[in-house]
């Protein structure tokens, strides 16, 4: 039972189910690269450690500060898998969609006592 709860608690169980839609078509690319990078990482117990984790995680992917750049785009060849946007990924809709969404989620695991976080711990 206790590598089924692990499976529960690690960042990767967030990015399921992924988006119905996406803004370019790098971004279920990099998408899947941040839950595999996340995979063996627990949720953090609070929302701003969550926040900070996927900021973090995506500045490595992408060399990208998600919270203080301005663009609105930005190309990454290693998302680039052929057509017209390949590997351009859309930097305002993961400010203010996908990392919403993946906190939001991230919530909702912690208030249902599913984050990896010890017992007891309070943020």
């Amino acid at each position: 039972m206790a590598s089924e709860d692990r499976a529960v608690t690690t960042m990767a169980s967030l990015f399921d189910p992924e988006p119905g839609t996406w803004g370019l078509r790098g971004d279920p690319h990099l998408w899947r690269a941040l839950r595999e990078h996340l995979s063996g990482i627990d949720i953090p117990a609070s929302a701003a450690g969550v926040t900070s984790l996927l900021h973090v995680a995506f500045r490595e992917l992408t060399g990208l500060d998600l919270a203080s750049g301005t663009e609105t785009s930005a190309y990454r060849a290693q998302y680039a898998r052929g057509g017209m946007s390949s590997g351009m990924i859309d930097l305002s809709i993961w400010r203010d969609r996908l990392i919403p969404t993946l906190a939001e989620r991230a919530r909702t695991h912690r208030s249902q006592g599913l984050t990896g976080g010890q017992a007891g711990c309070t943020s």
